[in-house]
């Protein structure tokens, strides 16, 4: 069984504002991401295709394949830590929030810096509450949890974002330049945020 991070018994005030600020600014970059309308994430296509075709908020839809995805957790024998809880009750609330705010514009010059923004705003976002240590986002707990079962990371990761983007499009989600741009992108800056915004676990006592 996956371990819980060995230093979240003793969770630090910055550990949690990192956490929760990371969260929030997650669900911002996913709302930039949907405004500009040039493509979303594979996961994204998946919520917006289910939103689309049930009429059910994205917000809602990004918490409840959440939950869905953490029940998959248990024949994997994956423990969450607060983190993963914590994601699959803020980022939908968040995403639906600022979706509320921003406009919907038309003009290619206004598209492409959301686009760009939200990419790199993903990045940061999830520097921090990766960084934080406080358990995975459901998400990235199943690609974990299937590695650890013997199948390779590689194929993991692959096989699961190929289904959702194939899933998520079939049911309206949109597909574009901006799902290409996102994957080509966010493992370098993510790999960067990480870098700088990961908080080292506590020393242990004398």
């Amino acid at each position: 069984m996956s371990p819980i991070p060995p230093y979240a018994a003793c969770v630090t005030r910055q550990q949690t504002a990192r956490l929760f600020g990371g969260l929030v600014l997650f669900g911002v970059s996913v709302a930039l991401m949907l405004s500009a309308g040039l493509g979303v994430p594979s996961w994204d296509v998946l919520h917006q295709g289910v939103a689309d075709s049930t009429g059910v908020p994205f917000g809602w839809v990004v918490n409840a394949v959440g939950v869905l995805v953490l029940l998959a957790w248990i024949p994997l024998r994956v423990r969450p830590g607060v983190g993963t809880i914590a994601n699959v009750l803020v980022v939908g609330v968040v995403a639906d929030a600022a979706l509320a705010l921003l406009p919907e514009p038309d003009a290619l010059a206004v598209r492409a810096p959301l686009l760009l923004s939200g990419i790199v705003l993903n990045a940061v976002a999830t520097g921090l509450y990766v960084g934080a240590g406080l358990g995975p986002g459901p998400r990235d707990g199943l690609m974990t949890g299937l590695a650890a079962r013997g199948v390779s990371v590689r194929a993991a990761r692959t096989g699961i974002e190929i289904t959702v983007v194939a899933a998520g499009w079939l049911l309206g989600g949109t597909v574009g330049v901006g799902t290409v741009l996102f994957a080509l992108a966010i493992g370098p800056l993510t790999q960067l945020a990480l870098r700088r915004l990961t908080v080292p676990p506590p020393a242990a006592p004398a």
